[in-house]
């Protein structure tokens, strides 16, 4: 069941034609739903108020009492509340301040009032957001209803017409509209004050023009919505700049944007801001215009920086069947050989195939060992078979293993090419060679350092700001710079980053580009004073902005997507040592083990022999 509590304060006089007019007011608020009366008078002892207004449509609970600062108070029901008051009750000036200092003139409260002046509404705050209606007999037959409300305190009272209560009817003004915030949005070029927080100083003369896009991005964005709403407000908006968007010093003050609003210096904070814990009580957040994110932006390393490439181009099944190949050859070879040289010792006029100017392959396993490892290496043999089928079978094992050969060599050719993909979260990104760096901002000096999260807090410590150096700050097109030349991590607004990689990445160097997230927090929002009056029509003029493309079309025109690659493996990639790093390895450990028999033999020959 819904319940709308109704707060009736000070009605002594409850003439029919009141009582009709009071019943249409509700209807006209509530839509005959059901709701509860706390009804306030200055004779606490009047129960006609009750019984008169009861109907079918209604269900009442009833409270009665003479102080505005003993209601009760339902912040859950705040849009089902009606407060009610007669401006002829003795009370009456002291029950307009106690609710004035209580903000009860707020949205979305409602107050409905009898036979007050507009004098009476010089000190209290019916501000743009306020919902007053005042009721005031203009003749015996005729009843006036206006709506009255302020742009800032102290202003003059601005009047609108709602309607007339006549012969029992009543009849509102038909260009009357019905929603507070699109009745009012016309603030006849009253001024607002918006603050922007901007970091560059050349930002000052390309607010408007696109250039240096990657500088102040969210600022430039957000100022055109901000002109733009001004236009749909029809107001005047005077500008502020801070450096910083606000953050909590030592004695619980606030700086920067957040300090010109919670100090009431500024209506609107015209630079989006991220969405935290601490701020949510201070200022109110009303639409996310700038989808960005900052992130670590990096280029993968290549796949032989991350791990050996030589043992790769085959599955392991294939290495097995690789190695029993060369075994089973190298051993049906041995066999033959021993064969063959049996047969032409022992076995006479036995039929041989001309080798004179060969050199014959011996019935020894060393030599079928180096005529298996040179077929391996594709180096030939120093020695040959002299029958027709072991020739065969060594032609087979060259064969065989020059295919394996040729793929093995093509698909290395391919992998010194590859990026890897093996850094995918921070945790990757913590423990690998890659060296890290930050864009410097002011919230990023601000957020790094306040990281709690273990392993953002390591990062921060390991690798920004290791022990005895200077912490990893640097100027955006500095970051990107190191950022091509590869194993660095840059963290950077992706809009304002991908623009400068964009103007300086080679086609082929976009296509390894991979991205982390380190901050906590959604996409920035802008915001306004807590509780600011003006929040719903700020929200309203934000949201048709969105609606009709504007705020597409500037994101777009300020922010760069990321690049696509197009064009991959379209230009060849160095080699350095770290990518052969394995095979030369391999080479400098044959050379020392050639060296130390080399040494070997030489003692041997010396000294024994």
């Amino acid at each position: 069941m819904h319940f709308i509590v109704l707060l009736v304060v000070a009605i002594v006089d409850i003439s029919n034609a009141n009582k009709e007019l009071f019943q249409s007011l509700l209807n006209n608020y509530n839509d005959s739903e059901y709701f509860s009366v706390v009804y306030m008078s200055c004779n606490l002892n009047d129960m006609f108020f009750v019984s008169n207004i009861s109907t079918d449509n209604f269900f009442h609970s009833v409270l009665i009492t003479n102080d505005v600062i003993n209601v009760p108070y339902y912040p859950t029901l705040t849009n089902k509340l009606v407060y009610i008051a007669n401006g002829n009750c003795s009370k009456f000036p002291s029950i307009l301040l106690d609710a004035n200092q209580r903000d009860l003139f707020a949205s979305p409260l409602k107050w409905i009032i009898f036979n007050a002046k507009f004098e009476d509404f010089k000190k209290v705050n019916c501000l743009v957001d306020s919902d007053l209606t005042l009721i005031q007999h203009s003749s015996e037959n005729e009843t006036k209803l206006t709506k009255v409300y302020k742009f800032r305190q102290g202003e003059e009272l601005i009047v609108e017409d709602f309607g007339r209560f006549r012969n029992h009817t009543f009849i509102k003004t038909p260009s009357f509209i019905e929603i507070t915030a699109n009745r009012r949005r016309n603030l006849f070029e009253m001024y607002l004050r918006v603050c922007l927080v901007i970091t560059h100083n050349s930002t000052y003369q390309h607010l408007l023009d696109k250039r240096e896009k990657h500088l102040d991005s969210i600022a430039k964005v957000n100022y055109v919505f901000i002109l733009h709403l001004g236009d749909f407000l029809n107001a005047t908006m005077n500008f502020s700049v801070e450096p910083t968007w606000g953050y909590m010093d030592n004695k619980s003050n606030w700086n920067g944007m957040i300090g010109q609003l919670t100090t009431h210096r500024a209506d609107i904070g015209g630079t989006p801001l991220f969405v935290t814990a601490n701020r949510v009580p201070i200022i109110d957040y009303i639409a996310m215009t700038t989808p960005t994110k900052s992130k670590f932006v990096f280029r993968q390393p290549k796949l032989s920086f991350i791990t050996n490439v030589f043992t790769l181009p085959f599955h392991i099944s294939v290495w097995i069947a690789s190695i029993i190949l060369v075994i089973i050859t190298a051993l049906g070879l041995y066999l033959g050989i021993k064969w063959e040289w049996y047969k032409k010792r022992n076995v006479r006029n036995y039929e041989v195939i001309d080798h004179e100017s060969d050199v014959e392959l011996n019935d020894s396993i060393v030599d079928v060992m180096f005529l298996a490892f040179g077929a391996i290496c594709q180096q030939g043999a120093s020695a040959v078979p002299f029958t027709l089928n072991n020739r065969m079978i060594v032609l087979l094992l060259f064969t065989s293993l020059m295919f394996l050969y040729t793929s093995y060599s093509a698909n290395i050719v391919a992998l010194l090419q590859s990026s890897s993909t093996s850094i995918q979260t921070l945790d990757d990104l913590l423990k690998s060679r890659l060296q890290v760096g930050v864009d410097d901002t002011v919230f990023n000096r601000f957020y790094f350092p306040n990281a709690s999260e273990p392993v953002r807090r390591a990062l921060y410590l390991q690798k920004v700001a290791p022990a005895g150096q200077t912490p990893h700050y640097y100027q955006i097109d500095v970051g990107v710079k190191m950022m091509r030349k590869g194993l660095f991590a840059f963290h950077v607004e992706t809009g304002a980053g991908y623009k400068i990689v964009g103007e300086t990445f080679l086609e082929d160097e976009k296509c390894d580009l991979s991205e982390i997230q380190f901050l906590q927090v959604p996409d920035p929002w802008l915001a306004v004073q807590k509780n600011s009056s003006f929040k719903e029509m700020l929200k309203i003029g934000l949201r048709k902005i969105h609606e009709s493309g504007i705020q597409e079309r500037e994101v777009s025109l300020l922010y760069t997507k990321k690049p696509t690659c197009l064009s991959r493996g379209s230009s060849f990639i160095g080699v350095g040592i770290v990518d052969c790093y394995p095979a030369a390895l391999v080479y400098a450990c044959g050379m020392a083990i050639a060296f130390i028999i080399f040494l070997l033999e030489l003692i041997y020959n010396q000294y024994i022999n």
